[in-house]
């Protein structure tokens, strides 16, 4: 009785104590190592989305402060368009990003900067969305690049396009310096953008910096809140959706179409025939009027004005006549006295 007892007697409380000092170090490791990497997946369409709001915030401010101007100089405030987009901007960084806070169309987006640097340093994560906010230096650079830039780059072409450094044909001799900053706009230009074609495939593969300025801060947008209610609801986005899909069609089906074909085609099912083909015969197909300088169409034989017919050919290349489809060769003055001319010269 008394082994037995001793047996299932707990060991003294300080080697319990001695046993978590000695194998706490190595947990530790897995632990973090564990936690540290847990792989998050941001919307490529939100982020597209988000910058398109903001440019598209940008220009409603503009126009309601060009409203402010309207009663001004015609021309005025065009000289400093630059300046005006440079000030929009500005406060559109001031009032989110300086004050950690998202741009308008990161909040509508649910979507919030985040300094990746700093997210190997970190112990604990749960969710994969924390992590600190753009620190004071990136949020300064960020100014620096997206307001400063685009101003700086934007009056650097207005400039140089105002002097001609590269329209003029006599800059090569009479101002070859001039000729060859114009050369390095040209190609720093060119390597902006294919760096940025470059970030772009990037950012399609991994999700991540949709811009090359985030890629350079390492400024990560991720999701400010877990959960997010959808705004829009869902039947309303399937119509949206059905119209701007028939709208394209549209677009592309109608200048397919011939109207003078379809006129022909649907002739035959027209009412009172004889009194709208007499009609037809003594008015110009095109304005709908009696000719005042009559011309015939070749090879058809009907009547237009001549101004009508004139223009109409010298417009198309192959005009067609729109009473009978046939593509007109030439035009012959209706007395018949004129000799044929080509209606395209």
């Amino acid at each position: 009785m008394s082994g037995s007892n001793l047996s299932q007697q707990p060991p003294p409380e300080d080697e319990w104590i001695g046993t978590y000092l000695t194998l706490l170090p190595k947990w530790q490791p897995l632990d973090l190592s564990h936690q540290s990497m847990i792989p998050i997946s941001i919307s490529r369409v939100n982020q597209f989305d988000a910058a398109r709001l903001d440019i598209e915030m940008s220009a409603m401010l503009k126009e309601q402060l060009v409203k402010v101007f309207s009663l001004m100089k015609p021309g005025m405030l065009f000289q400093y368009e630059p300046e005006l987009d440079a000030f929009l901007e500005f406060l559109i960084w001031r009032f989110s990003i300086w004050v950690d806070k998202p741009t308008p169309g990161n909040a509508l987006m649910n979507l919030r900067y985040r300094d990746e640097r700093a997210m190997d340093s970190i112990g604990k994560v749960r969710t994969g969305l924390e992590g600190p906010g753009l620190t004071i230096a990136q949020k300064i650079w960020y100014c620096i690049a997206t307001v400063g830039g685009q101003y700086t780059w934007a009056r650097l072409q207005s400039f140089s396009a105002f002097r001609r450094w590269g329209n003029s044909e006599q800059c090569i001799f009479q101002r070859p310096l001039a000729r060859r900053a114009w050369i390095l706009i040209q190609r720093i230009e060119g390597l902006y953008k294919a760096a940025s074609f470059g970030n772009l495939l990037i950012f399609l593969y991994t999700g991540r910096f949709r811009n090359l300025i985030e890629r350079v801060l390492q400024a990560r947008l991720v999701y400010g809140s877990p959960n997010m209610n959808r705004a829009v609801s869902f039947e309303y986005m399937n119509r949206q959706l059905v119209w701007n899909e028939f709208s394209e069609m549209l677009l592309l089906l109608l200048p397919l179409l011939n109207s003078s074909s379809i006129k022909k085609f649907l002739s035959p099912f027209s009412k009172d025939k004889s009194s709208s083909s007499k009609v037809d015969d003594d008015t110009c197909p095109i304005c709908q009027a009696i000719p005042t300088i009559p011309f015939l169409a070749l090879p058809c034989q009907h009547r237009y004005c001549y101004y009508c017919l004139s223009t109409r050919c010298a417009a198309a290349t192959s005009f067609r006549c729109p009473r009978c489809g046939e593509p007109v060769v030439a035009m012959q003055r209706h007395s018949g006295l004129a000799s044929n001319t080509n209606p395209n010269q």
